[in-house]
């Protein structure tokens, strides 16, 4: 909506989305109205002004620009200060209707589906939220807006043109106190289409009601009232093939009104009577007739007419008899005459409508009753006409012909009171009225309406006619009566051309909007419209309710023929006129922009003709005569003043004055514009645009110098708010800062003489001169102490040393710490590094502080075996097959005899070790035998192993070289469990050749390791020395 505020904020925008009002356009004519229409349209703009008269073009779609915020904008604003809006033309209507305390109208004409049941909704809606707010109000305000889903399915049915078409014309008058309050309610209903009930062209439905009931009714509901959940099961709603609708939803329709009945009065069991009538009349349309042999109208065991019997409370046979005979009364006597089928189904037809268009009346009656304002005093009246629109479709009958009429009337009294309030409004302004030429209607209304010799007074005398009347003499009668009629034209009456587009049974009139062919076909029945008196005597003997109150309100005492329906219609009509004339005219005129319901499609065709049957030229031209544009002087000088440097930027003196030298500034010329006693009339659209253009000029000029002005006055303004502010700001910080500096020293002085104090007593015992400085002193340990944790097992030398007061405690806490570290560390240990800490746990025993190389060895990982026995001789493992090996590993043997080494393969198992070369084993030592085990102290990696000879055959003790020393040792105490056998040596080892031969290994260290046999027949050893951390 801001965006419409935006684009229509001056008359500048008209060249984007066109004129706001109609009478403000340089030439008036149709294209140029068409023109101006379409651009508007395009930018969502469906609201356009014809001075007050408010033009409506259907979108089609959902606009957001009915919220209670648009509402709030358009409260007592003038009339033309914002866009043109359905909520403007209301308010102004309310608003005027309190100042000067009369009775207003507005009139919402259109064809049917241009929206003018929605405006009627939404000029409600603003009153329920404009209004000020009471409980009777509220009540009032809810009965209004809920009378209308009521009406709407009781009177509103699908059309080719409109799904919800109302199928009634509805005059509403809102009653409002004095303070403006809406206090009451009343409605007028005019020629409901009854026909309706008992035939549907193709493609249109019954009344919504019918359908709501069928669909969404209850499944006892139903059940109740003999009904089943299939509309094609009922002839009545089947005609125009198309019961179900997918832009219509019955069944939330069918709960919006039983909401809705609640809402305006209507109890329990009224509303029960309504929906059996609604039954009884569906199934009145299932009642069959059959022809016996003289084609007499009789009825066999027909279930559709016992529900029918039922739900009226009536007897069954006297139903039947009312539907196939005719009772005639000839002065005591009494005849029946049996009717034709044909007969027999007209008759059942009517008693349908009837007892439909009696319930209508009943319903709009009940409506008023629960509106009704019991208060007597004078009230303030704004009433809302939504009546049918111009009707013109292929085939037109008796209603078109109603409906037009009605219409051309509307046209008459529309031309008249807009004629009357220009002509008012110039001679209250003492402004020289200017007779317009315009078309007079009247001559339409006599030919419909004038007595004895107009369309309706023929037919009612048709109607009336003994003897065999028909739809075709009376279109030979009206052939008589008005065959030089300017405006009639008939298949008989017209020239070779004409007759073409005629058929026999044809009449044409020429409406103010157009030409429209009826069709005779029907026009006596349906303006008879009779019920026989048998029939209405048992309608009123009903137990409905409802019926018998509609019934029993016919004077069936009166003899005399009840009046037509043309003419009752033409005597409402007579009634709403005078309503009409009695009150001030608003008037909203809604337009269709395309007959297949597009959102944003503007069927230019369409609309020009619509245009045209609706008057909108007409009434601009009326508008246009003489002053296209007329403001009070106040408005005017308060708009235009910044034009003239003496109105600008206060004019002191009266309006009318400042207005005259502005108008003269301006330099318009004597016969642009006329001076009345409270407005100026400027004659000529341009001159008016002119003005707003050098508006919009000097608008920019006054913004950009008092935005100047503006600018700088706030500026000053703001800088000596922040200099006041920074002052203050600098004031309370520094007195805020040193209070804190203040109570800060004082604090700091009271914690170092506590904490001196402490220190000083640090030694006693705990009391309340040393407690804090203990306590700082036990948090400052152990802060450092979190800080400095021992990261290994190993790290026994970087424990924080503690203070006295907390000796005890930390001893406690590196314990529980290196117990966490080991527990944690084991944790972590896998099998397979447990055994191999296990076996270096066992070397560590052997050798630690015994041979210098030991150190070394001890980061060097212990693997189970060193040679694969892939890589032992097949031979050599056949002959140990009995024998699991547990270790292989290099050696280089010694022979005993001048220690001549060679490589051998050295085979733990579980019993002995063997010695292999190659393919054979050369010497098998059993632990059993194996009494010692030699190594030096030094860092070379030989072996003696001493072996016990009893067999002076038996090889001697084994002399061998080991990379793999510690591991092999550690292995072999593993598997023979000779831990205690191994024996570190100093100096020499003394070996045994064979029994009672022995020789020696010598020791000695030197700069470069080797093994060689020295001159005194000695093996020795020279060692490098071990490498020191």
């Amino acid at each position: 909506m801001q965006g419409q505020l935006d684009m229509e904020g001056a008359l500048t925008a008209r060249d984007r989305v066109g004129i706001q009002d109609f009478v403000l356009l340089d030439e008036t004519t149709d294209e140029a109205f068409l023109s101006n229409l379409h651009k508007r349209f395009s930018k969502d703009l469906i609201y356009t002004y014809i001075g007050t008269l408010l033009v409506s073009v259907n979108p089609y779609k959902e606009l957001d620009i009915y919220n209670n915020k648009q509402m709030e904008l358009y409260m007592g604003v003038n009339f033309f200060e914002l866009p043109p809006h359905i909520y403007a033309l209301a308010d102004n209507a309310y608003h005027t209707m309190l100042a000067e305390f009369n009775n207003h109208f507005i009139l919402i004409s259109g064809e049917s589906g241009a929206g003018k049941t929605e405006a009627s909704k939404k000029i409600l809606q603003y009153y329920a939220v404009s209004c000020p707010s009471t409980t009777l109000l509220n009540t009032v305000r809810d009965k209004m807006l809920m009378s209308n889903p009521v009406l709407e399915a009781f009177g509103n049915a699908k059309t080719l043109k409109n799904d919800n078409s109302s199928r009634f014309g509805k005059y509403m008058d809102i009653q409002f106190d004095s303070e403006g309050e809406a206090v009451g309610g009343h409605i007028l209903n005019y020629l409901l289409e009854k026909s309706r009930v008992v035939h549907q062209n193709h493609g249109e439905r019954n009344f919504h009601i019918f359908y709501q009931l069928v669909q969404g009714g209850e499944d006892d509901l139903l059940q109740r009232l003999g009904l089943e959940r299939d509309c094609h099961h009922y002839n009545y709603l089947t005609q125009g093939e198309c019961a179900i609708v997918s832009s219509i939803n019955d069944i939330n329709e069918w709960k919006t009104v039983k909401n809705a009945l609640q809402i305006i009065n209507i109890d329990k069991m009224t509303t029960d009577y309504l929906f059996e009538i609604i039954a009884s009349v569906l199934h009145l349309g299932n009642v069959q007739f059959e022809s016996d042999s003289k084609g007499n109208a009789h009825l066999n065991n027909n279930a559709a007419l016992r529900w029918v019997s039922n739900l009226l409370g009536v007897d069954v046979h006297l139903l039947q008899d009312g539907l196939t005979y005719r009772k005639i009364e000839a002065k005591k006597d009494q005849i029946l005459t049996p009717f034709t089928t044909d007969h027999a189904i007209y008759v059942r037809d009517a008693l349908a409508k009837a007892i439909y268009g009696q319930t209508f009346t009943w319903l709009v009656n009940r409506i008023n009753e629960s509106m009704e304002n019991k208060d007597s005093s004078r009230k303030s009246v704004i009433g809302l006409l939504d009546i049918y629109g111009f009707e013109v479709f292929y085939v037109n009958s008796f209603e078109q012909f109603c409906i037009n009429y009605c219409n051309e009337k509307l046209q008459q009294l529309f031309i008249q009171l807009t004629l009357k309030s220009e002509q008012e409004e110039y001679e209250a302004e003492d402004i020289e009225w200017e007779p317009v030429q315009f078309f007079n209607n009247k001559i339409i209304c006599d030919l419909v309406e004038e007595k004895h010799r107009g369309i309706i007074s023929i037919l009612d005398e048709e109607c009336l006619r003994p003897g065999d009347a028909t739809d075709l003499t009376f279109l030979e009668r009206l052939e008589e009566k008005m065959g030089n009629h300017p405006h009639f034209v008939t298949h008989k009456l017209a020239d070779k051309m004409t007759r073409k587009t005629l058929e026999r049974g044809d009449f044409r009139l020429l409406h103010y909007a157009g030409e429209v062919t009826y069709c005779v076909v029907g026009f006596l029945d349906k303006n008879n419209d009779l019920l026989y008196r048998n029939i209405k005597d048992l309608m009123c003997q009903s137990k409905n309710a409802i019926v018998s109150e509609c019934f029993s309100a016919i004077n069936l005492d009166n003899r005399r023929r009840p009046e037509t329906v043309a003419t009752q219609f033409k005597s409402s009509l007579l009634k709403l006129t005078e309503i009409l004339m009695a009150k001030e005219a608003w008037y909203i005129r809604c337009l269709k922009s395309n007959e297949s319901k597009q959102p944003g499609h503007f069927d230019e065709a369409l609309i020009r003709h619509q245009v045209k049957y609706l008057g909108l030229m007409e009434h601009l031209r009326v508008r246009r005569a003489g002053f296209a544009y007329r403001r009070k002087y106040d408005v005017f000088l308060k708009r235009y003043k910044p034009l003239c440097p003496s109105t600008w930027p206060h004019w002191r003196g009266i309006p009318a004055d400042g207005v005259e030298v502005l108008v003269q500034h301006l330099g318009y010329l004597p016969n642009e514009y006329k001076m009345g006693r409270t407005k100026i009339f400027i004659r000529h659209p341009r001159t008016l645009y002119a003005t707003e253009d050098a508006y919009e000029r000097c608008k920019h000029e006054l913004a950009t110098r008092l935005q100047a002005k503006y600018k700088g006055y706030k500026a000053k303004g703001e800088f000596r708010k922040q200099k006041e502010a920074a002052t203050k700001i600098e004031t309370c910080w520094r007195g805020a800062q040193a209070r804190k500096e203040r109570e800060k020293r004082a604090w700091a002085v009271k914690v170092i003489k506590k904490f001196i104090k402490g220190y000083m007593t640090r030694g006693e015992a705990k009391s309340t001169d040393n407690s804090e400085y203990l306590a700082f002193v036990r948090q400052n340990y152990l802060n450092r102490l979190k800080a400095n944790l021992p990261k290994t097992v190993l790290d026994k030398t970087s424990w924080v040393h503690p203070p006295a007061v907390v000796a005890e405690s930390s001893e406690i806490l590196r314990k529980l710490c290196y117990r966490v570290m080991v527990r944690k560390y084991v944790r972590g240990i896998t099998p397979q590094k447990k055994a191999q800490l296990q076996m270096k746990y066992l070397t560590s025993s052997i050798f630690k502080g015994k041979k210098e190389s030991y150190p070394q060895s001890v980061a060097q990982p212990f693997v189970d075996t060193r040679i694969s026995e892939q890589d032992i001789n097949v031979r050599v493992l056949q002959m140990i097959r009995n024998e699991r090996i547990k270790y292989s590993v290099p050696v280089i043997k010694y022979h005993r005899n001048g220690f001549k080494p060679k490589p051998r393969q050295l085979v733990l198992t579980e019993t002995a070790a063997y010695v292999i070369d190659e393919a054979k084993i050369t010497q098998r030592v059993l632990y059993t035998v194996l009494k010692g085990i030699s190594v030096s102290n030094l860092t070379d990696g030989m072996i003696v192993f001493h072996v016990t000879c009893e067999d002076p055959k038996q090889k001697g003790d084994l002399v061998m070289q080991c990379d793999h020393l510690y591991e092999f040792l550690t292995k072999l105490c593993v598997i023979a469990n000779k831990q205690n056998a191994i024996k570190v040596v100093q100096g020499s080892i003394k070996i045994e050749i064979q029994p009672g031969k022995e020789s020696v290994v010598d020791f000695t260290t030197g700069q470069e390791p080797m093994v060689y046999k020295a001159k005194n027949g000695h093996l020795t050893v020279v060692a490098t020395r071990a490498r020191t951390r």
